[in-house]
């Protein structure tokens, strides 16, 4: 059936307010890959966008528009990507609210090889479920407190540290300038700005996307809100705090979430292109 327009009646079934999960983690923590391997076991990456009712959205979408300053030593690795002012707060809140008033928008598109966001952006569309990783989707009070599920992707810093080191050469880019950045901004930036943030998740998700028995709970989980639980958390959200659940994620989780689809050949997200 077709989707109804945002805050249109619909005679079968009104679009939900969606229920959003944050996802944070540090960098190279496996945060999209736990984002991808959800959707993959919804069967939610092979429907066509428009249609989705679970969605992904990046935090790195929302880096802020460099100087030129800020550009060149971008291009050096001498910019921290990893502070919270790098990031454009106002542009992800006010976007982040129309997401959860069910409107269509428009998300901006950030090019990493010139550090810059491009004139085009990506629409998305009013989903039931919308997950939005980040390595501080946490920072920001108001954008935290928008959460209705916050997940922390815990992996070991030594695991991170390899797969950012892997990943980044493979871009092209200088060991030596890779370990530097990483030394300089990145492991700092995480201890003070990151893992902080660890005590306001509501779960944390050990070894990332090898921890099938969490993912798969919390497939469970947004199974429930996808078969109608939803309206029991929008109610609880009227009183302003939005966790109020028909039920909590269930005692078990048979066969890996009971009915689950394992479907997908391709994510959503694209994450050789991205810096986190």
């Amino acid at each position: 059936p077709a989707m109804a327009s945002a805050g249109g009646p619909d005679a079968e079934r009104p679009h939900p307010k969606p229920f959003l999960i944050g996802v944070s983690g540090g960098t190279a923590s496996g945060k999209s890959t736990v984002c991808e391997k959800i959707m993959e076991l919804l069967g939610q990456n092979e429907v066509e966008q428009r249609q989705r009712k679970v969605l992904i959205l990046s935090q790195d979408s929302f880096y802020k528009v460099l100087t030129a300053e800020q550009q060149a030593k971008a291009l050096k690795g001498q910019y921290n990507f990893d502070h919270p002012d790098a990031f454009d707060n106002d542009l992800m809140h006010s976007t982040l609210k129309n997401i959860v008033e069910g409107k269509t928008v428009e998300v901006p598109t950030y090019d990493f090889v010139t550090h810059s966001r491009l004139a085009e952006t990506t629409v998305v569309y009013p989903a039931d479920v919308v997950l939005f990783e980040g390595i501080l989707v946490f920072y920001n009070q108001d954008i935290r407190d928008m959460f209705h599920l916050r997940l922390f992707v815990d992996t070991d810093s030594d695991v991170r540290l390899s797969r950012r080191v892997l990943r980044d050469m493979k871009r092209g880019r200088d060991l030596e300038q890779i370990l530097t950045q990483y030394t300089t901004f990145v492991k700092p930036a995480f201890e003070e700005f990151c893992l902080p943030t660890k005590k306001y998740a509501d779960v944390i998700i050990p070894r990332g996307v090898d921890n099938m028995v969490a993912i798969n709970l919390i497939v469970q989980h947004i199974q429930d809100i996808l078969n109608g639980d939803i309206c029991k958390w929008q109610r609880g959200a009227l009183n302003g705090h939005g966790r109020t659940y028909k039920r909590p994620f269930p005692e078990q989780a048979e066969g890996g979430g009971g009915g689950v689809l394992a479907a997908g050949k391709r994510s959503h997200l694209e994450s050789s292109s991205r810096p986190h």
